[in-house]
């Protein structure tokens, strides 16, 4: 039974993944700072989902499921670099999987300090664990944001990212930069997912689905950027975490790139994938799948592109296709329905 950290296991996507591995036989070990970014209240119900109750939680401390013997948590920063490495050093994980970060585009504006110790001193801290306790495979988000000001369409990961306009993008091409060091360097094997748009059920608060979601079902007008004129390649969860246990279970299939330039250098694999439904869809017909599901129509406040968006994102998955014979294709009328059932449960709608 291979063992694995996932990081950010409170969060959205770690809560999906962390469900996902223990129903495939894996041994987790859930690590997150449970920070209140956004409601902890949610946070806390999604650790509950799997069996961690709020009132075990304690800092450093390891807390068993009561669902899942193979599954237990444990509250911790990833900038507390003493304790993260005895973390390693004591639970000899086989994979490691970051999902913890600072995230959000336009909170970057106004809290910038937040990335840096997160996005980056935080994944450094788990890059030299890695490199310190024989890490057989990282796997690390990034972020369709890095590609900017790109305007080549659809955005591949062959294409030069060097033009973001958010600290958050900005943190997440530095991730991918530090973990092609660590796979040349030390000879970590390393994989960049970078998730275009994620929604779905138990989201964050702060996306366009949660926010035009709740201001809809209680009658309240719903702010619509770039008046309307957004285009948005959204990725349903399930797709999300399907890729991500696929690039889990196998190495990856490229090599550093100096190793091109010089043969004789033996690195460990390193590989950037874009995982997104490759179908970008207008925010328009977005909230035109909201409506529906709710049937309540929604009073529309046309507003300007807000800094740090970016107009439009589109996602080229062939090396996806290519190497792991997997390719994202949920529909976005089934993916809002989904996320809109769930909604109502959870706040108790009807």
């Amino acid at each position: 039974m291979p063992k694995v950290l996932i990081t950010g296991t409170a969060g959205f996507i770690g809560f999906h993944l962390t469900r996902k591995l223990l129903s495939k036989d894996y041994e987790v070990i859930g690590l997150d700072n449970i920070n209140d970014y956004y409601d902890v209240n949610l946070k806390y119900g999604r650790l509950a989902e799997s069996g961690i109750e709020k009132k075990d939680i304690e800092y450093n401390k390891k807390v068993q499921s009561n669902k899942f013997d193979q599954y237990a948590f444990i509250k911790l920063n990833l900038e507390d670099k003493e304790n993260v490495y005895q973390l390693f050093e004591k639970e000899n994980f086989d994979l490691v999987v970051n999902l913890a970060a600072q995230a959000g585009v336009r909170y970057s504006l106004k809290n910038p300090h937040a990335y840096i110790n997160s996005n980056i001193l935080g994944f450094t801290n788990i890059l030299e664990a890695c490199r310190h306790n024989s890490i057989k495979h990282l796997v690390y988000a990034s972020s369709s944001s890095v590609y900017g000001l790109n305007s080549k369409m659809p955005f591949s990961t062959q294409d030069n990212v060097d033009h973001p306009i958010s600290l958050y993008a900005a943190s997440k091409k530095s991730n991918e930069l530090m973990a092609h060091t660590y796979s040349y360097l030390y000879k970590v094997p390393t994989t960049g997912l970078r998730f275009f748009t994620v929604y779905g059920p138990w989201g964050r608060p702060d996306m366009a689905l949660f926010l035009f979601t709740k201001a809809i079902s209680e009658g309240k007008p719903i702010d619509v950027y770039n008046y309307g004129n957004m285009q948005r390649d959204f990725t349903y969860i399930d797709d999300i975490v399907d890729g991500i246990v696929k690039v889990l279970e196998n190495q990856p299939k490229g090599k550093v790139k100096m190793e091109e330039q010089n043969p004789s250098v033996s690195v460990a694999p390193y590989k950037v994938y874009n995982i997104g439904n490759n179908a970008p869809v207008k925010l328009t017909d977005f909230i035109d799948a909201i409506e529906k599901s709710l049937n309540r129509k929604a009073e529309k406040n046309m507003m300007p592109i807000q800094p740090g968006d970016v107009e439009k994102t589109w996602a080229d998955v062939d090396d996806l296709i290519e190497d792991l014979d997997y390719k994202p294709e949920t529909d976005i009328t089934y993916g809002v329905g989904e996320f809109i059932k769930w909604y109502k449960y959870f706040y108790r709608e009807n």
